[in-house]
């Protein structure tokens, strides 16, 4: 599995992950995705998963990231601080590697919330600092209002079918060493399944670079979102299988050519 740059850490992430929103697999595609070099597992306090993330990664602590995120109505400063306490009771760990901020907030000072994500820092709570779901213009007050520790990354969605982020949140993410997470990487399977609610055109060019590449519809898409500069992608799967497959995604790369392509058929 090829890693990235984690913001402007030392640290080293594969570009495949693993999410866990509305997930009900069990830990077995976990543990498998993990043996597969995707070691990164994100969750959330909202998504009700970190029970099973914890039990998953039990006996390899050491070997995972997991990133988790507080709730966009716990954003005060004791809040936030109660929310991480709870999640790491939850995932049964001491320190959680990326906590981020899963939604700005508009009733709750940006200042307030980023002054109690550097007090988790400040005591080993957590690692490192991301947000969620924040705008150019969001993440850019969120940055201005730390005082001593960075924010390393942004996750938002991004598929094939949805690039809005690639008009000036991608552009700012790199300029200033913020890794993007790609959350639903996949359109919700619809780009897995080489087909659904898009033109038979775009489902037409995906499926030929798959079968060129002699992989899936899947990886092709995972690939492509992967190519760009400071992205990384954490698909979804219930199943060993599919986790396999995403994780296929990663090791080789689409040609200029074949990205040309896909962004011409999505566009």
């Amino acid at each position: 599995m090829k890693t990235k740059t984690l913001g402007r850490t030392e640290v080293q992430v594969p570009e495949i992950g693993l999410g866990v929103w509305q997930y009900r697999g069990g830990v077995e595609p976990l543990r498998h995705g993990i043996e597969l070099g995707a070691n990164l597992i994100d969750t959330a306090e909202m998504y009700r998963t970190e029970d099973v993330v914890g039990e998953a990664v039990q006996g390899m602590r050491e070997r995972v990231f997991i990133a988790s995120k507080v709730s966009g109505d716990h954003l005060g400063y004791d809040q936030v601080l109660r929310a991480a306490d709870a999640s790491l009771r939850r995932l049964g760990i001491d320190c959680i590697d990326l906590y981020q901020v899963h939604w700005p907030s508009r009733s709750t000072p940006i200042e307030e919330t980023m002054r109690a994500m550097e007090t988790l820092v400040d005591t080993s709570r957590i690692r490192y600092i991301g947000v969620s779901n924040f705008s150019t213009e969001e993440l850019a007050e969120a940055r201005a209002a730390l005082s001593h520790h960075p924010i390393v990354s942004n996750q938002v969605l991004y598929n094939l079918r949805r690039r809005e982020i690639e008009r000036t949140l991608m552009p700012y993410c790199q300029r200033h060493g913020v890794t993007i997470i790609a959350y639903t990487p996949l359109d919700s399977g619809r780009l897995a399944a080489g087909r659904g609610l898009f033109s038979s055109r775009s489902a037409k060019v995906l499926q030929e670079i798959a079968e060129e590449h002699r992989k899936t519809a899947a990886q092709v898409a995972l690939n492509w979102c992967i190519s760009h500069d400071g992205v990384i992608a954490i698909p979804k799967s219930d199943s060993v299988t599919r986790t396999a497959e995403n994780c296929g995604a990663s090791d080789w790369r689409l040609s200029a050519e074949d990205m040309a392509r896909l962004d011409q058929a999505f566009a």
